[in-house]
């Protein structure tokens, strides 16, 4: 006959393999998860979803400059007359005060940004390749003068340049001439220009010391071994791998030139009218706030054109 105990061992206990029941230990009733079961997997917090944190920037990105613009807009389309109508871009497009404000901010804002580039690629050669006493305070510098605020580099050129200034006295005390002296060019274009490049050199210069730094002086040194002549160097060598940094550097000083107020108005160049000076005086002085409007909305484009030319080199540049 068979065992008939076939699940036990003669003369032992039960194999360990046999379960206990969980009731023999004193669990949960069943349906309950175990107790350590329910220890070694809590319960999953509830998360907010992430498009509940972009809520609030949103909302106060909106308040703050998107309505405002908004309404700039709206009133550019809403003529003295009432309604609403195009009537104002029409106006304000056939002026001939538009057209030469328009044509006075690209050609400063071009004339700026290639004297910047030629004279921030120049300087920082200078800086980054040339060893000299305190390089690299003269480089420290170049971030300080970032912070500055445009209207203080222009009035500093007032004190040298301006019709009492420095220039003048030293001119009119040397010769013993009477008047104001000869020099009487900062309240011209071209003062407008020299205080915009003056200015806005370094934010040329930045981009360029930081992609110096990363350029491999073995480079150099082999060129120069081969006997090649330092203007060969920087036209082969330093030039094509500058050349991202100066359409960032570029990029960024246009965009900057073609909405700058401050200089423009602290030369006292009369004579010179530029796009944001023309909507200050259409809003200010003559309280024509669609021609204002309109002109803002230009100039809006325009710089959010360049700003994402700007992004885009940028991008490219590793900037």
């Amino acid at each position: 006959m068979g065992d008939p105990t076939p699940g036990l061992v003669k003369g032992g206990a039960a194999p360990s393999a046999v379960p206990t029941p969980p009731q023999a230990l004193g669990s949960a009733p069943a349906g309950d998860a175990p107790l350590a079961l329910r220890n070694d997997c809590p319960q999953r917090k509830r998360q907010v979803p992430a498009f509940v944190w972009a809520l609030p920037p949103l909302a106060l990105l909106g308040v703050v400059f998107l309505y405002p613009l908004g309404l700039v807009v709206q009133q550019s389309v809403r003529p003295d007359t009432g309604g609403t109508s195009l009537q104002p871009y029409s106006d304000v497009f056939a002026s001939e005060a538009f057209r030469d404000a328009l044509g006075t901010t690209v050609w400063l804002a071009v004339g700026a940004t290639v004297g910047c580039l030629v004279l921030g690629f120049v300087l920082a050669l200078v800086i980054a390749f040339v060893p000299f006493p305190g390089g690299k305070a003269v480089a420290r510098f170049i971030d300080v003068f970032l912070s500055f605020p445009s209207f203080l580099i222009t009035l500093a050129l007032l004190f040298i340049y301006g019709t009492k200034g420095m220039a003048n006295g030293l001119w009119t005390d040397a010769t013993g001439s009477g008047g104001d002296g000869p020099f009487q060019f900062l309240t011209t274009p071209w003062g407008v220009l020299l205080a915009e490049i003056t200015y806005f050199t370094p934010f040329v210069m930045r981009p360029l010391l930081a992609a110096f730094s990363q350029l491999d002086t073995a480079q150099l040194e082999v060129a120069s071994s081969l006997g090649a002549r330092p203007a060969r160097i920087v036209r082969k060598v330093i030039l094509p791998e500058a050349l991202p940094a100066l359409a960032a550097g570029g990029s960024l000083v246009l965009v900057m030139c073609l909405n700058e107020f401050g200089i423009v108005l602290f030369t006292g160049a009369k004579g010179v009218t530029t796009l944001p000076t023309l909507i200050y005086g259409k809003a200010m002085l003559e309280s024509d706030y669609p021609a204002a409007c309109v002109g803002a909305v230009v100039n809006i484009a325009i710089s959010v054109g360049l700003y994402g030319l700007y992004r885009v080199v940028s991008r490219r540049a590793g900037a």
